[in-house]
């Protein structure tokens, strides 16, 4: 099939869904043609040759303009195109569009609806991307996850979220909002194709998923009490089939420390919108920043400190374990709008920096996607994704 097709059947599917999903920011149907085109006329250009992509509307692309989910940005035009934007471009992806991010990759939930029913979340804050590759607009997009942006926003719409070992995929061009947490993202159909994506916009030739039946260890977390009851049945059966063993993390304060983290460079993060502005920020929002500005350093230091702490015993717990089985959330994406969702099986696997992919693992009793997630340790990225791929064949 030409790009050109592709290209036109991806638009027609938006055209066709997008006026009550609300996943996109903006489609140039010229831009994409354009682009489209441009590959049929020429070799191929690399791993991802007319495959289409959605870019969440916190990276900047000089042909699309960039608002970062805020009024503030309404109409801004960088230069430039983001790092894992050009290099997933010069690989030959064509960009369909911004698909719809909270604001500042925040907790403020966007327009966008789940794309099996429109009274729920999606998740956030990579609300289009999820429900854009759930809904088969595009196959696939890029996230970010600060705290669990990715990996819950796949699980409810029922595709796979691959969060990378912290600093894989450049930041470059990205609207960070937390420097110690912001991890690029992708979102697709299959452990596969979130493998492609992620290998060519690291500019890894070399990036492969291994083959293997992975020694996998069933982690609760210290979270677990936030699991939902239906959620935490639900994962315990899938996990009877997976994990032959269990771990426990004596992280008791780990919860605490991404909090103090996350506030405190939120803080500075959005320090020159807050004070130009300051009431065009959501008040929920502000209200966090507020809290952040009151943070004492040495609080945030020892935050810190104790983070990179928990990294060292964790590479050590799990070093028999080709990867963690843990849920992606605490269960169905909820019923209102007002609201992304319970982050609590995310923000300490976001800390501890290590790769992170949910894939679908059935429904819960409303029949909503629920999935499971797999964790490896930093650095062990292609270890993680066969683990991933291997659940996946299985669920």
């Amino acid at each position: 099939m030409r790009v050109i097709e592709t290209v036109e059947a991806a638009l027609a599917e938006i055209e066709r869904r997008d006026g009550g999903l609300h996943a996109w920011q903006a489609v140039d149907a010229g831009f994409a043609r354009g682009q489209a085109r441009a590959l049929d006329a020429a070799p191929s250009r690399g791993p991802l040759h007319g495959m289409t992509l959605g870019v969440k509307d916190i990276f900047d692309t000089a042909d699309l303009a960039t608002g970062y989910g805020s009024p503030i940005y309404a109409g801004h035009r960088p230069a430039w195109d983001a790092s894992v934007v050009a290099a997933a471009r010069a690989a030959g992806a064509v960009v369909l569009g911004k698909t719809v991010t909270t604001e500042f990759a925040t907790m403020v939930p966007a327009r966008t609806v789940h794309p099996l029913d429109p009274r729920r979340t999606p998740g956030g804050s990579s609300s289009g991307s999820a429900a854009g590759v759930a809904a088969g607009m595009t196959r696939f997009a890029f996230g970010t996850q600060t705290v669990g942006s990715t990996i819950r926003p796949a699980a409810y719409c029922g595709v796979v979220g691959y969060k990378p070992t912290f600093g894989m995929l450049s930041r470059s061009g990205m609207k960070m909002g937390a420097e110690s947490l912001d991890t690029v993202g992708v979102i697709a159909r299959t452990v596969e194709d979130a493998a492609l994506l992620a290998g060519a916009s690291a500019m890894r030739r070399d990036f492969r998923v291994e083959d293997l039946k992975p020694r996998l260890a069933l982690c609760r977390s210290p979270n677990w009490s936030q699991m939902e009851r239906a959620g935490a049945e639900h994962f315990e059966n899938a996990a009877r089939k997976l994990a032959a063993a269990e771990l426990e993390l004596p992280f008791e304060e780990l919860d605490r420390a991404a909090v103090t983290i996350l506030f405190y460079e939120m803080a500075r993060g959005l320090a020159h919108e807050f004070a130009h502005h300051r009431a065009r920020i959501h008040p929920m929002l502000a209200a966090r920043v507020e809290d952040g500005a009151k943070i004492p350093y040495a609080e945030y230091a020892k935050a810190l400190a104790y983070a990179a702490e928990c990294r060292r015993k964790l590479a050590d717990l799990a070093k028999d374990y080709d990867a963690l089985l843990t849920p992606s959330a605490t269960g169905e994406a909820p019923l209102g709008l007002a609201s992304t969702g319970n982050t609590a099986m995310n923000r300490l696997w976001t800390l501890l920096y290590g790769p992170c992919v949910t894939v679908p693992a059935g429904q819960g009793p409303a029949g909503m996607p629920l999935g499971v997630q797999l964790v490896g340790l930093a650095g062990a990225d292609a270890r993680t994704l066969a683990a991933a791929r291997w659940v996946e064949a299985r669920l």
